[in-house]
């Protein structure tokens, strides 16, 4: 008997998410491990659980929270900005999909010479109407989340730098 399709979207249940979270970080400490010492990369993990407790996971190499921290602080925010990984590329793919999908429909929509009856009309109306306020609210809501995502970003940041300035501390790591 196969697995079931776990639909992503956030559980509402606080337990749930718990015990969700606390199985999936086991199965990705173990990824990232995996990926550390087979293609020896420097890895930092940074997770903070559903009750906001941190779990920090360093890689093989005991200075990577140190030298990865050094290289993103050198690295220009322009090609920070470009290396950060977009959450939202599912959701943009969703909505050009939805897009081309209604654009199809707006093109059938156009001709005319096949309504017969006012109902068809009402239902054209109101369905053009109902697609818009659609996209106009998802719209709206990707580009709060952006902003957001732009604010959480740079509190991130600023976090790794705490977090940085603590470690070379404990570490004995001489700042640059």
């Amino acid at each position: 008997m196969g697995r079931k399709k776990l639909k992503i979207q956030r559980l509402k249940d606080m337990k749930a998410r718990q015990a969700k979270y606390s199985k999936r970080k086991r199965g990705i400490l173990k990824k990232a491990k995996e990926l550390s010492i087979l293609c020896d990369v420097e890895l930092v993990l940074l997770l903070s659980s559903p009750t906001g407790k941190p779990t920090l996971f360093v890689g093989q190499n005991p200075n990577g929270l140190y030298n990865i921290l050094q290289k993103v602080s050198n690295m220009p925010f322009v090609e920070r900005e470009e290396r950060h990984v977009s959450l939202y590329e599912d959701q943009l793919q969703k909505l050009k999909d939805e897009l081309i999908e209604k654009s199809k429909i707006l093109r059938d929509l156009k001709n005319l010479e096949i309504i017969v009856y006012l109902n068809q009309i009402e239902f054209m109306e109101d369905y053009l109407i109902e697609s818009l306020n659609e996209l106009r609210n998802m719209k709206n809501q990707l580009a709060m989340e952006q902003q957001s995502s732009g604010r959480d970003l740079e509190v991130g940041l600023s976090i790794s730098m705490k977090l940085f300035t603590h470690f070379s501390t404990i570490c004995k790591i001489p700042n640059i």
